[in-house]
């Protein structure tokens, strides 16, 4: 590929085919036809390898009424289940799956998507691609994932999925999004399970974790463990996805963004995503609308409105990153499903308005009153070695 000799100079260069570029590039396929944007991806295919999802009310009506198109599994209602507490959320749940992801942007974009195409070095307003050929355009969005920065510290949620099929129906039938009955071990750990079909249910096993390395052979042993506790026979295994999520620890975001040097961002290389459940899509979906509302879409005013919009999104969210730091640093590894299984004793709408990350300060009061899951004197030791205004300490 070549810059020179297009018949259509690009206006917008997406870097990184996944879950926030893609939804970019169609926002701005809707608004702004008149645009070229091309989306180029270093793998063999966009999307990945994933299953991302959201609660209903992490999206306002209007999201979802673009982003209906992508919703490939859609549940009423969603639970918990802890030690001590068992709880239905009465929630909506929404997943897309890579695979529908995929098919409408391709058919969006066509002949613009360009995967097996990594790129080596960027600026505001061009691409070198692994082979030296250079790229030029009107602008440059970098959405290319979660990279370690000197000026974030960050926890990690991991994972490693299978997608079965059983022999006999599974009698799940909602999602359940923590499963905290499980041994504990590796820090807080909880089983995910996604209800396809009768037959079919997505397995993960999930893990707060210090550090970030993933052992997918002792993974797919504990899941063949709770497979065996519910009794589930598997006839075979369709898909396996695994991932390493960050979570928020403290960070300086200014830093952060001054070491992009002009670039547009987006996804998690912007540090778009929930501070404490590490959920990406109800961000990457509101910054494709911010972006495809622009006034003007050059190089300059990409980088401002995107570095405005993540600074002023982390800022705001410096409530859940004391939350974090309560989960890693104040009580023992295996002890710290109890913070969470303190959370759920709140009412629904508090749990929605935590997950679509808009609490309110009555409901930050709520959150840490009541008997204290982790001991008072660690919390306090804890909070004091960390300022909260989004600055390393």
């Amino acid at each position: 590929m070549s810059g020179s000799g297009r018949s259509e100079p690009i206006d917008i260069a997406l870097v990184g085919g996944g879950l926030a570029n893609g939804l970019i590039a169609w926002r701005l396929a809707e608004r702004r036809p008149e645009l070229r944007v091309e989306l180029f991806e270093a793998g063999p295919r966009l999307g990945g390898n994933h299953t991302w999802s959201f609660h209903d009310g992490d999206l306002t009506p209007q999201e979802h009424d673009w982003f209906q198109p992508f919703v490939t599994y859609r549940w009423s209602d969603n639970e918990v289940r802890f030690p001590n507490r068992f709880k239905s959320l009465g929630t909506g749940y929404c997943s897309v799956t890579s695979e529908r992801f995929r098919g409408l942007i391709e058919n969006r974009l066509g002949e613009r998507v360009h995967c097996g195409c990594p790129v080596r070095a960027l600026t505001p307003k061009s691409l070198v691609l692994a082979d030296g050929q250079e790229v030029a355009a009107g602008a440059v969005i970098d959405g290319r994932g979660h990279a370690a920065s000197r000026h974030m510290r960050i926890g990690f949620q991991k994972f490693l999925g299978l997608e079965v099929e059983m022999t006999a129906p599974h009698g799940v039938t909602r999602p359940v999004i923590m499963d905290a009955t499980v041994p504990q071990a590796d820090g807080y750990r909880f089983v995910y399970l996604l209800p396809m079909t009768d037959t079919r249910l997505l397995i993960e096993d999930t893990y707060y974790a210090d550090g970030s390395e993933l052992d997918q052979a002792r993974l797919e042993r504990s899941i063949a463990d709770y497979v065996a506790a519910h009794g589930w026979e598997i006839d075979h295994v369709c898909r396996k996805e695994e991932g390493i999520l960050p979570i928020a620890i403290d960070g300086d975001i200014e830093a952060f963004w001054d070491e992009k040097s002009g670039v547009a961002a987006s996804g998690l290389a912007a540090a778009l995503f929930h501070p404490t459940t590490g959920y990406s899509l109800p961000d990457a979906a509101k910054l494709a609308d911010l972006i495809a509302g622009l006034p003007s879409l050059d190089a300059p005013s990409l980088y401002q409105a995107t570095r405005h919009h993540a600074v002023s999104t982390w800022q705001a969210r410096g409530f859940f990153r004391m939350l974090n730091r309560l989960l890693y640093f104040a009580g023992n590894a295996s002890e710290r499903y109890r913070i969470l299984e303190h959370f759920y004793r709140l009412d629904a709408r508090l749990v929605a308005r935590f997950y679509a990350a808009r609490l309110k300060t009555r409901d930050k009061l709520r959150i840490l009153t009541g008997k204290p899951p982790v001991p008072f004197g660690n919390a306090i030791r804890v909070l004091a070695r960390h300022r909260l205004t989004g600055e390393l300490a």
